[in-house]
C-alpha cells in the first residue's frame, strides 16, 4: 500500500515558492519520496497542493515532522495557511 503526504498551502508568489521547494530543503528522495506531484487550484493560482508518496507511513510522518519545522521558519516567507495530512491510498482505478 502506497501512502501519500498531501500538502495544501497559499503562496503569495508561486515562482519564489518553487525555487525554495526545488532546492529541496528537506531532500525529499533521501527521506523516501518515491514520487511527488504539484497542483494549483484553477480559481486561484495561488493555492498551491502538493502529493508526496512514500512506501511507508513512517517515512511520510517523519518528513511531516520535518516539514513543519520549515514552516516555522524559512518557509513562513513563501508560504501561509498550511495544512498536511498523511493518507493511504485505498484505490486507484484508470479509464
Amino acid at each position: 500500500m502506497t501512502t501519500t503526504l498531501r500538502i495544501e498551502h497559499t503562496v503569495p508568489d508561486f515562482e519564489s515558492w518553487k525555487t525554495m521547494f526545488d532546492n529541496d530543503p528537506l531532500r525529499r528522495e533521501a527521506s523516501g519520496v518515491r514520487r511527488y506531484r504539484i497542483l494549483r487550484a484553477v480559481d486561484d493560482p495561488r493555492y498551491v497542493m502538493i502529493d508526496m508518496e512514500f512506501d511507508t507511513r513512517a517515512e511520510a510522518e517523519a518528513l511531516l515532522a520535518n516539514l513543519r519545522t520549515l514552516w516555522a521558519g524559512p518557509a513562513a516567507a513563501v508560504s501561509s495557511n498550511q495544512r498536511a495530512r498523511v493518507t493511504d491510498i485505498v484505490e486507484t482505478r484508470e479509464y
